[in-house]
């Protein structure tokens, strides 16, 4: 397969999403006006904040003629799913860096098993090392173990400052159409190109689906990395995270299902049902003065 010079070319993604309103009394009660940024819907297999991260950076790898790109993520990470079917349609070697050398050997989940099917390279690592994998020292040896040491390095979750600068162009598909912009957060990319994307007197707000409060110094990271210091207003509401990261308890899954009965969307259970429970709760508690129009970025489905 020969290589496109652009990945829009063969990936054909659609943005920008759609945006809608959905009347639900839990937020309509206070005054609260909820839209739906339907960025699941921007690629079929590269949904929402995915597409928007890895899109610059695919475009980079393929202009500087790297073999393939080689990321990170755990067990049930949505981000190397997105890229081994980059990898797939764009005719890129993938390499996926897996947290846990203790599923070295076993079945592959679906997620895992998915990657593989779209031929992406798997090398386990145990936990430690992944936790130094910004090292440099560790870093050269976990690619040189991968067999990945002369591809295009995507950092966890795609946040990078190539990853900001799309993520800022959701941003400014949303300038005038709300208050409040609300996404989900795992490694804090898209929040922090989103807040840059807005318009002045508009909020992002990130809900972490991670315990840990290690967020607020990686986006000021991120920001000053990509633009050169802090850009536009944004705020994290923690304690939605659900036990952590992956964890779904019986609660959180039955508010997704009765979402998705209600409004008639599939509702993404590790990132989107959390965003969406903790809209609700922060609209209970009074935390958007009425009169707000609040808009949830839907950035994954299941």
């Amino acid at each position: 397969m020969n290589r496109p010079a652009n990945p829009e070319e063969p990936l054909r993604p659609r943005p920008p999403s759609p945006l809608s309103e959905v009347r639900d009394e839990r937020f309509e009660r206070y005054g609260v006006r909820l839209l739906l940024k339907r960025d699941d819907l921007v690629h079929p297999e590269l949904p929402g904040n995915k597409w928007r991260k890895l899109a610059p950076n695919l475009r980079a790898a393929l202009a500087g003629g790297f073999p393939g790109v080689v990321t990170f993520g755990g067990a049930y990470s949505n981000h190397l799913r997105a890229t081994a079917a980059a990898g797939r349609l764009l005719g890129m070697e993938s390499v996926g860096i897996v947290r846990g050398d203790e599923l070295a050997g076993r079945p592959l989940n679906d997620s895992l098993a998915r990657c593989a099917a779209d031929g992406m390279r798997l090398h386990f690592v145990t936990r430690s090392e992944y936790r130094r994998k910004a090292e440099p020292e560790v870093l050269a040896r976990l690619l040189a173990q991968a067999g990945a040491a002369s591809s295009y390095v995507v950092p966890e979750g795609g946040s990078n400052a190539l990853a900001l600068q799309g993520c800022a162009e959701l941003g400014r598909e949303l300038r005038g159409a709300c208050d409040v912009v609300a996404v989900a957060c795992g490694t804090g990319g898209t929040l922090a190109g989103l807040a840059a994307g807005l318009a002045l007197g508009q909020r992002a707000l990130g809900v972490p689906v991670l315990a840990g409060g290690f967020l607020e110094a990686e986006i000021r990271s991120l920001q000053q990395a990509a633009f050169g210091g802090p850009a536009g207003e944004w705020s994290l509401a923690e304690g939605f995270h659900h036990g952590g990261y992956a964890r779904v308890p019986a609660l959180l899954d039955a508010f997704a299902a009765d979402f998705e009965e209600r409004h008639g969307f599939p509702v993404e259970r590790i990132y989107v049902a959390k965003l969406l429970w903790a809209l609700a709760a922060l609209a209970e508690s009074g935390a958007f003065p009425a009169g707000t129009t609040l808009t949830a970025v839907i950035t994954g489905r299941p």
